[in-house]
């Protein structure tokens, strides 16, 4: 597929599933590994394995995947955890149907491959924040995965705001508000590397679905504009 590809990769303390990750990236592609405050070397790890680096210091999902979204250059970005439980290599997928003119934004929707991949209460909190999407868009999506893919151009129009585990419903309200075709494709979800800072906690759920929320509460984009 002859297109640029930029591949945004939030990283906080990923050493140990760092190099899987960077040898999925698909030949040509760009791996762009915004590191969060590691404290593990993961910054430096990424570096010597050929990703683009950049440090953003303000902690939060969205920050990181905001300054990957910003850093870039290619024509179109993808999104994938960095902690191996998502396979970099099936992204080409993704974009493709972006390139093709299928969809405008093309999300994974992750399908478990392993008793403890996905924990109880993160799927609950997913499961209820997709019952709630669709009533405030009409979309039926029944994950809200990090793994997704779209035109860099489009998703800088989006004017994202949320900073922290609110950005990837963020981007899927604004989207949907603007008109986009919004899509999923499942996707494999492998038990992740490590130890997980977000949703592996009943703690960092409820955080999630918290921030989540406040996404949905706000007033649509287009009554505002």
């Amino acid at each position: 597929m002859s297109v640029t590809v930029d591949v945004i990769l939030p990283c906080l303390d990923e050493a140990e599933a760092l190099p899987w990750v960077l040898e999925r990236i698909p030949a040509g592609w760009r791996a762009v590994v915004v590191d969060n405050g590691s404290t593990d070397g993961s910054a430096d790890l990424a570096r010597s394995l050929g990703a683009t680096v950049v440090h953003e210091p303000r902690r939060g999902f969205g920050a990181a995947c905001h300054a990957g979204l910003l850093a870039g250059d290619a024509e179109y970005v993808c999104f994938c955890d960095c902690d191996a439980s998502l396979d970099p290599g099936l992204l080409p997928d993704l974009v493709r149907r972006v390139a093709d003119g299928e969809t405008d934004l093309v999300l994974g929707r992750r399908r478990p491959q392993a008793p403890g991949a996905w924990p109880l209460h993160a799927r609950a909190g997913n499961l209820v924040l997709a019952r709630m999407l669709r009533r405030r868009t009409g979309l039926s999506l029944r994950d809200l995965g990090p793994m997704r893919a779209a035109r860099r151009k489009d998703l800088l129009g989006l004017g994202l705001t949320d900073r922290r585990s609110g950005y990837p419903l963020q981007m899927v309200v604004r989207a949907a508000d603007a008109g986009w075709r919004v899509t999923e494709l499942d996707v494999p979800y492998l038990p992740r590397t490590g130890r997980s800072k977000v949703t592996g906690t009943w703690r960092g759920t409820w955080q999630t679905v918290h921030d989540m929320r406040a996404v949905l509460a706000k007033t649509p984009l287009k009554e505002t504009a």
